[in-house]
């Protein structure tokens, strides 16, 4: 490259440096000075992001702006607003609530009554959603959380001298109390609910990786114990109250060809290059799969109208549109409440809120317990170009807890030892309550319908791996619209690491 070439390359590296800008602001309500979650920033017609539950955005503009250029936010209820990309960045943005004006709504409903218009919801299902192929650009967060809410273990026998009393309560102490992991991927996702492909763009992990390192050290050190104390023609009477089920010793030794190909497996479902793709393929396929026009829903309210009972309490603007506000809730049997938004002269479901109103599931038994106690979420769809409306956000949260209050025995077992057959006894009692809460989060910033040959023609990079962070990095997505992150994720910092 000549001297020349070499500056002419310099200056277009820098002039496409300071042409990209990132505007970061926060949303509020002018009334409430309240933060206005899930509204949209518009850049252009394919360009855009949505607030965090905090009100807050950030938006990377992919070309140079002038100092004229504008974004625009809207959300429902609430008046459009433009503001000039120079006043945008850093600051707070006050959006003003919309008044309704009845009279035009009026005019547009012809006065339908509430099962009506459920009713024409239902029949123009397969006009208003996408049930054909397409692709999706689209940002996807996962957060975990798990919380140990008491584990008590009483130490009752033991004939193995290393699995004393003193063992037993350095375990307990291992064992993490709370925990939090955040998985953000940044995609396109092609197909239907029932074909899907995923090429990912860019992926990060955050979580405090002394947590799992701790059990692991656990797990060897069990084994070198089972190892050093057990003989390997053992079996293990394993008991819990009346029940009881017996474990070769062989297959937790590794002394057999099954024990050995079945930790091979696991390993290599580790070490799996493409086992990361396909999660988060089934993850996101799980998701769209459930929304509520598709067959069969869990979320089964419009599918299943006549099990709910529908209540007309008023009226709203969203993006530009007049939409009826009707609760429902169930008649008998099902599971959910909820907010539905639907367009006045279309009948699309512009916007679902939803909570389950009972355990849906319950489980307890001889000192077993298992609850789903949570599932609600809040999906926002925008129509495109086609006149179809697809995902724009969606969350999603489940709950559940686990309790287990039985004692337990470990006893080692010889028929080919002279004498007794028992050989060792661990006896326990344990006490355990947990919960996890599980939170999804998909930000959709362009689709297009696409045919069998676009599906079949795409391609998925089935080696990537998401970066692995010990803290929240606000430069890792620098040049990429996401979902900003919320303030737990962005105090996350993991403890260091343990050597």
């Amino acid at each position: 490259m000549t001297y020349n070439k070499a500056i002419l390359a310099s200056f277009l590296f820098f002039t496409l440096a300071i042409s990209a800008q990132t505007i970061t602001s926060k949303v509020v309500d002018k009334k409430t000075n309240q933060p206005v979650p899930f509204a949209t920033i518009q850049v252009s017609e394919n360009q855009g992001v949505i607030t965090n539950e905090e009100g807050r955005f950030s938006i990377n503009l992919e070309k140079a702006q002038s100092e004229t250029d504008s974004i625009y936010i809207s959300s429902m209820g609430y008046e459009k607003v433009g503001i000039a990309v120079n006043t945008a960045t850093d600051s707070i943005i006050y959006i003003q609530p919309k008044a309704i004006e009845l009279k035009s709504v009026f005019i547009s409903n012809k006065n339908l009554t509430v099962d009506e218009i459920i009713e024409n919801v239902e029949n123009r299902l397969e006009q208003n959603y996408h049930f054909d192929m397409t692709q999706k650009r689209l940002f996807f967060r996962q957060s975990e959380f798990n919380k140990l809410n008491k584990l008590d273990v009483e130490f009752k026998k033991s004939t193995i001298a290393e699995l004393n009393k003193k063992f037993i309560d350095s375990v307990v102490t291992i064992i993490p109390r709370k925990s939090e992991y955040y998985i953000e991927t940044l995609c396109d996702y092609y197909g239907s609910p029932e074909k899907r492909k995923i090429n990912i763009i860019k992926a990060a992990e955050l979580y405090d990786k002394n947590n799992t390192g701790s059990t692991d050290a656990l797990s060897e050190k069990l084994e070198k114990i089972f190892k050093d104390n057990v003989k390997p023609d053992s079996y293990l009477k394993i008991k819990s109250g009346i029940f009881g089920t017996k474990v070769q010793v062989d297959s937790i030794l590794e002394n057999n060809e099954d024990a050995t190909a079945a930790k091979d497996e696991l390993k290599d479902k580790k070490e799996d290059k493409n086992h990361f793709l396909k999660y988060r393929r089934s993850a996101i396929q799980g998701l769209f799969k459930n929304m509520f026009f598709q067959e069969d829903p869990t979320l089964n309210f419009i599918r299943k109208s006549g099990r709910y009972e529908f209540k007309l309490v008023d009226y709203t603007y969203m993006d530009d549109s007049s939409v009826y506000i009707i609760d429902f809730e169930p008649k008998r049997r099902e599971d959910f409440k909820g907010t539905l938004y639907i367009n006045t002269e279309n009948f699309a479901v512009m916007r679902v809120d939803y909570e389950n109103v009972k355990l849906l599931r319950n489980f307890k038994l001889l000192g077993l317990s298992y609850q789903e106690n949570i599932y609600k979420g809040t999906t926002i769809f925008t129509k495109g170009l086609d006149n179809k409306y697809t995902v724009k956000y969606l969350e999603k949260v489940k709950g559940n807890t686990f309790g287990v209050d039985r004692p337990l025995k470990v006893i080692e077992k010889n028929k080919h030892v002279k004498g007794k057959r028992k050989q060792n006894e661990l006896a326990l009692e344990i006490e355990a309550g947990m919960g996890n809460l599980s939170k999804y989060e998909i930000v959709v910033f362009d689709q297009k319908s696409i045919s069998e040959t676009d599906y079949n023609n795409s391609k998925e990079n089935k080696s990537i791996k998401p970066e692995y962070l010990s803290k929240y990095n606000p430069e890792f997505w620098n040049g990429y619209n996401i979902i900003e992150p919320n303030t737990a994720i962005r105090q996350f910092t993991a403890a260091p690491e343990v050597e």
